[in-house]
């Protein structure tokens, strides 16, 4: 009797033991970022003394908070299958709408902000039809689509910046909690709200799971009663309207709206969701891998511009961070 006690001890150990090592392996492979952002730390702690220092991490994080809020529209899109070439230029060319709105033609700030957000969801919604119904290549689609924002960006501000913002609008990027020296920035808060939200999305809703369907099969998908073109749709609308959103938040971080504002954000909010474990091929990963992936990019960069390295030589390293990412994630569905 003792020994039969043992030998059930010994295999739910043994079964304890192997689910733990099972779940620690799912959760490596998942966050694999998490250990890289850990390690990137480390390594410029000792390059720089002020690396690793409240101020610093919490400007890196700051620095973050736009672009990581443009990649949960584009980690919204890649799960469906897609990808937007034009958050960027969206970020540019409703910011600089809402700076004229607010300094040229009096417009109540929070008006502005919803004009803004307006015109980031019409964005999204022009995207989303073009790709979704009319059947347009995404890249043909949403490339053509940078193009005009970037025009109507030119003749909005007539290629001069536009700055001083009322300060109604310091509480999307340039107020803290908590005071100005030891507080948390508002813009992060809205980061992580937003993630908080979109994650609850993407994993507990119709909406959320739908999206993940239709990047795993679209063909499946429909024929599992999933309207795709409609869902790709709102893909592309919700993602719009957070490009908006990033584009408000760095507005208001910046005090000023100009032609070069989000700048490559597409491709910033791309890398972010491919480094972070966000598979191009969709229907594979989870919204906070995307933030993950941003931190990890504004981590390395805020380490190359400490370390003096030439910002000509930092979008080599981008370009070649986003092909490397790009190549795991091919490697990766290869494998599996």
């Amino acid at each position: 009797m003792a020994r039969t006690s043992s030998n059930t001890a010994s295999v739910r150990t043994s079964t304890g033991t192997s689910k733990f090592a099972a779940g620690f392996g799912k959760f490596s492979r998942d966050y694999a970022i998490l250990f890289a952002i850990v390690l990137l730390g480390i390594i410029f702690s000792f390059s720089s003394p002020h690396f690793l220092t409240f101020m610093n991490i919490r400007n890196i994080l700051q620095q973050s908070t736009a672009v990581g809020i443009v990649a949960i529209g584009q980690a919204l899109i890649v799960l469906t299958g897609q990808f937007d070439m034009s958050l960027g230029q969206n970020v540019m060319v409703t910011s600089c709408l809402a700076a004229y709105l607010m300094k040229y033609a009096n417009v109540n700030p929070w008006l502005a902000v919803l004009a803004a957000l307006a015109t980031g969801c019409l964005i999204g919604a022009i995207n989303g039809y073009l790709v979704a119904y009319v059947k347009i290549p995404p890249f043909i689609a949403t490339l053509g689509m940078q193009m005009v924002c970037m025009g109507m960006g030119k003749i909005i501000t007539n290629d001069s910046p536009i700055s001083s913002m009322p300060p109604q609008i310091a509480i999307f990027g340039t107020t803290f909690i908590g005071g100005v020296k030891y507080g948390v920035p508002t813009s992060i808060i809205i980061l992580v709200l937003m993630y908080v939200i979109f994650s609850f999305i993407a994993r507990k809703t119709k909406l959320g799971r739908n999206f993940y369907a239709i990047g795993g099969g679209q063909e499946a998908a429909y024929f599992a009663g999933i309207d795709v073109q409609k869902y790709r749709l709102i893909a592309y609308m919700i993602a719009g309207t957070l490009a908006a959103l990033g584009g408000i938040v760095l507005l208001s971080r910046l005090d000023s709206a100009a032609v070069t504002s989000g700048n490559a954000y597409e491709f910033d909010a791309m890398i972010a969701c491919v480094i972070g474990g966000i598979s191009l091929s969709g229907g594979k990963g989870k919204i906070v891998q995307a933030l993950l992936g941003t931190i990890f990019l504004t981590l390395f960069f805020n380490g190359m511009t400490m370390l003096n390295v030439h910002p000509f030589i930092q979008n080599v390293l981008k370009g070649l961070v986003l092909i490397g990412a790009v190549g795991i994630d091919v490697i990766r569905n290869k494998r599996k």
